[in-house]
């Protein structure tokens, strides 16, 4: 795939969706309204789905929108490998990738170091800040360096002594992972090892996280090298905590937008939200997590920078608020994957 023309004055666009990770389901649901959105007049978009066996599966001639179901089979595991089943439809010349890829193998900087070598324009963070952002060990400690508040936590590694300085309830979640997979709420020291262990399942990373008192808000960003943050929303969970099911089940969060926060805390959630993308080298989009404390201080708790993508989610919610509509966003993260291309191919290397 190689930069080149556009046929016909239409961007083409891939977009990439599902992924090896857990959060494959979610990336498929958020893959499919991205390409309904791209205005078919402005661009020509083909979807690349990957399996969770990480089988890149093209478009074929009779279907080359989205399938909702990929091959989870292990058969013949290859490189990049095309089905043999059906003659997939030829790509051709690509001008820009969407990768809208949830968690390790897409969001980590995997993906992005294969585009990179490339040399294919794409949407979001390059490869050092989505390897960092995704590693919330690493992202806590560039944040503190930079005097950004973040919640405290204590890193774990296979073989390590158990020991945090926390009050309970406490949460336990791996390092590296996302949607609240594999997180735990721990209210007893009781239950403390059965949490790590669970953790230890999905990384061989782990976090022991104070539990922050106080309203839990998210606020999006977008930009390059002037990026902007959305007004501020407030997550309200209809369970004990915003736990997987609480993000994805119907009914199971509600966003409040404006937060109901005071003022002066919204515009430090603002601040603090461009700070830490300038901080860990983001571009294009992300979604910064934070909570306000009953203190009133606010603390940073993760930043996504593939934040969940449909129509309806709190990234497109925000900025929707904040009045860019979903297809406006998307036009807008396209001509910044442009603009940061044109921008490096004038660098020596």
């Amino acid at each position: 795939m190689t930069v080149s023309d556009r046929q016909n004055g239409r961007v083409r666009i891939a977009v990439l969706a599902g992924g090896r990770s857990s959060e494959h389901e979610i990336s498929l649901a958020s893959a499919a309204s991205v390409a309904d959105a791209l205005d078919p007049a402005r661009y020509d978009v083909s979807v690349i789905a990957i399996g969770r066996d990480g089988r890149w599966q093209l478009p074929t001639a009779e279907s080359p929108a989205l399938e909702q179901s990929v091959s989870d089979g292990a058969e013949g595991r290859e490189t990049l490998p095309i089905p043999r089943d059906a003659a997939p439809h030829p790509l051709g010349p690509v001008d820009v990738v969407l990768p809208i890829l949830h968690g390790p193998f897409g969001e980590d900087g995997t993906v992005q170091g294969l585009l990179e070598l490339a040399a294919i324009p794409y949407v979001g963070s390059g490869v050092t800040a989505s390897a960092l952002c995704m590693d919330k060990d690493l992202f806590k400690a560039v944040l503190r360096d930079r005097g950004i508040p973040v919640c405290r936590s204590v890193t774990l590694r296979p073989g390590d002594a158990v020991k945090h300085p926390f009050d309970y309830p406490l949460f336990v979640k791996p390092a590296r992972l996302g949607s609240s997979v594999g997180i735990s709420k721990v209210r007893a020291e009781a239950e403390l090892a059965a949490a790590v262990e669970l953790a230890f399942r999905h990384d061989d990373k782990v976090l022991v996280e104070e539990l922050q008192d106080g309203v839990e808000v998210e606020v999006g960003v977008l930009g390059n090298r002037e990026p902007v943050a959305s007004v501020v929303g407030e997550i309200v969970a209809n369970a004990d905590w915003y736990d997987y099911a609480a993000k994805y089940d119907e009914g199971g969060m509600e966003l409040v937008v404006p937060a109901r926060i005071a003022a002066e805390a919204a515009e430090r959630v603002r601040e603090l939200a461009v700070a830490s993308f300038v901080a860990t080298d983001c571009e294009g989009m992300a979604r910064v997590d934070f909570f306000v404390r009953t203190d009133g201080e606010v603390v940073v708790n993760e930043l996504n920078t593939i934040p969940g993508f449909t129509a309806t989610s709190v990234y497109a919610k925000l900025f929707a608020a904040s009045g860019i509509s979903y297809t406006d966003l998307l036009d807008h993260l396209v001509s910044l994957a442009l603009e940061r291309h044109e921008r490096r191919q004038l660098l020596a290397f």
